[in-house]
């Protein structure tokens, strides 16, 4: 690996530090009755925000209680950025490809499935639905958007990455273009490589042909 690409390796993995200092995501509702909105912001092993607002909200239409303690997810998630992070910066002093190549497919296999995951969190969110609940439509589900925006009653739900979101995503894309980078560079090198041995060898088969003819054209004449 050339010393650029382990220079930003080392940085970018250590940027993500940040995501354990700001949020990961954030949802935001905006509605008529509240002119400031509500929100809630997800942390690397925490939520926060108008929890206790929007619980009492969702309660009426028969969604569960948000419970930050039983969510696990909240455990794990320090654990998988610690690991990344280290990785990384490993990565990024060892200079090796292969090492790189490792990184890069743990990365974007722990992006997905951690989507992946907040996807199936947000369905079950929103379809698991109390039938008692004060107030029932039928046909309604209140998934919030796993990235956008989405009308919801009248509620407009926004749902998009926070400052730690961005600069995990940030490394991640970083991460990619780096590994793509260093095989291309690498494929060019060998090509170069390769052109100029072509070049060394035909420059030495010729000086020693001509230096072979030389030495039999002064060569003294057995007649």
């Amino acid at each position: 690996m050339k010393k650029i690409t382990k220079i930003l390796l080392i940085v970018s993995s250590l940027a993500m530090i940040t995501a354990f200092v700001t949020p990961l995501w954030m949802i935001d509702l905006e509605a008529p009755q509240y002119p400031e909105g509500l929100g809630m912001q997800i942390w690397v092993n925490k939520i926060s925000g108008d929890l206790n607002t929007i619980n009492g909200l969702n309660h009426y239409i028969g969604m569960k209680k948000i419970e930050p303690d039983s969510i696990k997810e909240l455990t794990i998630m320090p654990f998988v950025l610690g690991g990344l992070i280290a990785l990384g910066v490993i990565t990024g002093i060892l200079g090796k490809k292969k090492l790189l190549w490792v990184f890069t497919v743990i990365f974007l296999i722990a992006g997905i499935a951690g989507g992946v995951d907040f996807y199936l969190w947000e369905y079950d969110y929103g379809h698991d639905l109390d039938p008692t609940a004060a107030i029932v439509v039928p046909g309604m589900s209140y998934q919030p958007p796993l990235f956008g925006s989405k009308q919801l009653l009248n509620f407009t739900a926004h749902s998009y990455p926070d400052t730690g979101g961005w600069v995990v995503i940030g490394a991640g894309l970083l991460t990619v273009l780096l590994l793509v980078y260093e095989t291309k560079f690498n494929k060019t090198s060998a090509a170069k490589v390769k052109i100029n041995e072509t070049k060394l060898t035909s420059q030495y088969n010729r000086v020693l042909n001509n230096t072979l003819a030389q030495e039999l054209k002064n060569e003294p004449s057995l007649a």
